[in-house]
């Protein structure tokens, strides 16, 4: 597979609004995006995905990573996910069409999921806004 890097993280957050706070004023990030239940943050060349998962202290609320994204050129992007079928890994979701990039959401022997991403987050913002 000719994965050319580290594309973005997504986190699952209780709270949004607290967790922005945090990213953009202790951490610094550059906000790019904020939607209902999520933002895209940037940090020199890394970007962040805050997902809301549920409102906080609900037992439901879910926190942590939720994926790991790889950058993987648009040209070999179709046979690492056929790579993926044929050694039976589980796929999430995908292939699909993201923010003028393909993914592939992938679990990994632990169960971490996974995604391979050929776009970047300024193409992403473009059909975002």
């Amino acid at each position: 597979m000719k994965v050319t890097g580290f594309n973005h993280v997504t986190l699952a957050v209780t709270d949004l609004a607290r967790s922005l706070a945090f990213y953009r004023e202790v951490l610094e990030m550059k906000l790019v995006h904020l939607g209902r239940r999520d933002a895209y943050l940037e940090w020199g060349s890394a970007w962040v995905c805050l997902v809301e998962k549920a409102a906080a202290g609900s037992a439901d609320s879910v926190s942590g990573v939720d994926h790991v994204a790889f950058s993987i050129g648009e040209d070999d992007f179709d046979e690492a996910v056929e790579k993926l079928r044929e050694a039976q890994v589980p796929i999430v979701r995908g292939p699909v069409e993201r923010g003028v990039g393909r993914a592939v959401n992938f679990l990994d022997p632990d169960g971490i999921q996974l995604e391979l991403y050929t776009g970047n987050l300024h193409r992403r913002m473009t059909v975002w806004k």
